[in-house]
């Protein structure tokens, strides 16, 4: 058996299959021996004992089916079925559900194997999965720094081809920026494209599932899975389903792309800016017009994730309160201690304070002060975006402003998670589809990613661009 079968594309895997070069658990086997080759990543919370029997029950090969047999991980705060989800929290850290997400549904039923469930912030509330429960994941470009959050499980484990793609989630910008902290393919689709139902709440008008891969072609067929209608989802889109790769290998010759000031700024190191710089050249020279513009309201995009994600935090985290499931205190005197003691002893210190200010921003005049102000500029900044895109085909610009720094660094600073999402955030509040994809690599050897924005429901023009710098950018 081929050891290195998992740093293949999800193609060139399938005609193994179908070949019967390798069978499904070789792949599983494979998987499991790198994860505990890698155990110092910190990559996985739980593993899923039943992946082996689960490997072996796959006689017949389905041709037609890119899926059948291949491996994936899966973020912590998508349900599983009979599998431990416990959102990088100790309120959760025993709980197993009694139901599938539907990305979870279609995952089985494209014979998919879930190898296991990935490290996270706790209840995705963070940007460096250093708030999980169970330890921060490492990067596996450099173990001393961040992965990145809050998929950061999800994005180290495809990053160190544990397995050859995760699910990850994505509120304000928790695909993307571990994605170009580890030197991923990350997508954050529209909002709505993918249901949310099995999806943990952390704030429901901004939360989005989106795959997690090596390569861009990859990434698209699994957003051709993923993507369609669930009336379990209320917010879930009833357009119809499309192939993302339609674009793929296609020329960028006339397409229009904007960067805007804000995403040049001295927010972002100097060697980021110089290889968004040099990208700029490469499109350039490939017939692409590649413009810079004002927009307005960018600089607004953090303070509204604060009003808006903590508002919708504290009320969807009102659930867990020790009845119906997780985590119980001891011996509790009455009912209000029992609240009061399991919330105190169950959640960690970064997902009580966004509770505490969300309850405030929501209590009496303050939701019409602040949440409801918030919301109004959150339009204002969706129109801003539509407007840009009648002129231009894509927006693109850094993902992050540093590359991946030291997991000891600025620990005591909880405004330095918000600034870490700064660039992507905007798009979460516009409900756009982002994504990040590695350019470059710093004089450390640490990645640095392109985040490219497109309007509602154009992923397949975004990876038309970031297959063509794939395939065909290889520096200035």
């Amino acid at each position: 058996m081929n050891e290195k079968n998992l740093t293949k594309t999800i193609e060139e895997l399938h005609d193994l299959l179908v070949q019967k070069v390798i069978t499904p658990l070789d792949l599983v086997e494979e998987a499991f021996a790198n994860i505990k080759e890698n155990e110092a990543l910190n990559a996985f919370i739980t593993l899923n004992d039943k992946a082996l029997d689960e490997a072996k029950a796959l006689k017949e090969v389905e041709e037609d089916n890119l899926f059948w047999g291949l491996p994936i991980a899966i973020k912590d705060n998508i349900v599983t079925k009979d599998l431990r989800t416990t959102c990088a929290s100790k309120m959760l850290e025993n709980f197993i559900p009694i139901y599938d997400a539907t990305v979870v549904e279609k995952i089985k039923q494209k014979h998919m194997i879930i190898i296991g469930k990935t490290n996270m912030d706790e209840f995705a509330m963070g940007s460096t999965s250093r708030t999980s429960y169970f330890g921060a994941p490492h990067n596996p470009r450099d173990i001393s720094k961040i992965a990145g959050g809050s998929s950061g499980g999800s994005a180290a484990c495809v990053a160190a081809n544990l397995v050859p793609f995760a699910l990850g989630t994505d509120t304000g910008g928790s695909i993307r920026q571990p994605a170009s902290y580890t030197g991923i393919v990350g997508m954050k689709p529209t909002y709505g494209s993918i249901s949310r139902y099995g999806l943990v709440a952390f704030a429901s008008s901004l939360d989005q599932i989106g795959p997690m891969t090596t390569n861009v072609k990859d990434n698209a067929l699994l957003l051709n899975m993923l993507v369609g209608h669930d009336e379990r989802d209320l917010t879930s889109s009833t357009r119809e389903k499309e192939d993302f790769t339609r674009k793929i290998g296609t020329s960028i010759k006339g397409m229009k792309i904007a960067i805007p000031n804000y995403f040049m700024s001295d927010i972002v190191t100097d060697e980021i800016r110089k290889a968004i710089e040099e990208i700029v050249v490469f499109l350039q020279q490939q017939g692409a017009s590649v413009e810079q513009v004002d927009m307005r309201y960018l600089e607004n995009a953090v303070t509204l994730y604060q009003i808006i994600a903590m508002g919708e935090a504290s009320s969807n985290l009102a659930r867990f309160d020790g009845v119906r499931y997780g985590f119980r205190c001891d011996e509790p005197k009455d009912v209000e201690d029992m609240y009061t003691r399991t919330r105190q002893l169950g959640f960690g210190d970064e997902v009580k304070r966004r509770i505490m200010v969300g309850s405030y921003l929501l209590s009496g005049k303050n939701a019409t002060e602040y949440y409801n102000k918030a919301l109004s500029i959150r339009d204002d900044m969706k129109k801003e975006f539509d407007r840009i895109f009648k002129d231009y085909d894509l927006i693109i610009g850094p993902t992050t402003t540093t590359v991946a720094y030291g997991l000891d660094e600025s620990l005591d600073d909880p405004n330095k998670a918000f600034m870490d999402d700064v660039l992507v955030i905007p798009v979460n509040m516009a409900g756009l589809p982002g994504m990040s994809i590695p350019i470059a690599m710093n004089k450390d050897g640490l990645p640095i990613g392109l985040h490219i924005i497109g309007n509602a429901f154009d992923e397949a023009t975004m990876y038309q661009l970031a297959s063509y710098i794939e395939e065909g950018y290889h520096g200035i």
